[in-house]
């Protein structure tokens, strides 16, 4: 057993088994393929940009600046 299957409970890796069989892969194979997929869709996730102030953080901000 590796690493991965080592960490999974019975019921996780009956499940596991029977996606890699449906998929027409070894166990193994199946695990890696997911764990490269994983990776693959972290690299791609941008980052979200800021969020924008609520109105009343604009506000208040807006009470603080002087007065030109």
């Amino acid at each position: 057993m590796t690493d991965y299957t080592k960490t999974l409970s019975k019921g996780q890796l009956a499940y596991e088994q029977q996606r890699a069989a449906k998929a027409g892969l070894s166990l193994e194979d199946w695990m890696k393929s997911k764990a490269k997929k994983a990776e693959e869709e972290a690299k791609q996730a941008a980052p979200k940009p800021p969020k924008k102030k609520g109105f009343f953080a604009r506000l208040l901000d807006k009470a603080h600046e002087p007065l030109s």
